[in-house]
């Protein structure tokens, strides 16, 4: 498999299991030094926003109370589309840019609709083992998301 698909399929995989709460699963795509961050800038206080940041050990603790929040259970899918793929060997790593759409369906009568749109930035680490998500930022353009769901994007 070439690279750019690997990395392609690296993006794809961590959005589909998340879609399917397997944390521990994109837990295992991401090295040790992972940090995840969701970011949006806001117009009206004319300031970058951070709502979520957290390094992988983070995550995991994250991932493990989310039973114990009250919140809304309902399942999120998400639809990714990698943009553009750069690739630097030497310093073994990757930049990808992809797009994000998250679409939210009803527990109660199964509509569905668009949830929230943004951009997905990773910087990749390229290893002998396979690439591994190193750094993602999930740059939101979407604002209002209501309130009570947990699960990043």
């Amino acid at each position: 498999m070439d690279q750019r698909h690997a990395l392609t399929e690296l993006v794809c995989r961590s959005c589909m299991t998340l879609d399917d709460r397997k944390f521990d699963a994109y837990l295992e795509l991401c090295d040790p030094a992972y940090r995840y961050r969701i970011t949006a800038y806001s117009p009206e206080i004319r300031q970058e926003m951070i709502w979520l940041e957290h390094d992988k050990p983070g995550l995991k603790t994250l991932f493990g109370n989310l039973p114990r929040h009250n919140s809304d259970q309902s399942p999120l899918t998400r639809h990714v589309t990698v943009y553009i793929v750069n690739q630097d060997a030497a310093a073994g790593r990757a930049q990808v840019l992809s797009a994000l759409q998250v679409f939210k369906t009803a527990l109660d009568g199964g509509a569905t609709e668009l949830y929230a749109v943004g951009k997905i930035h990773d910087e990749i680490a390229l290893g002998a083992d396979g690439p591994r998500l190193l750094n993602r930022n999930i740059r939101l353009e979407t604002r209002m998301l209501g309130i009570g769901y947990h699960i990043p994007f």
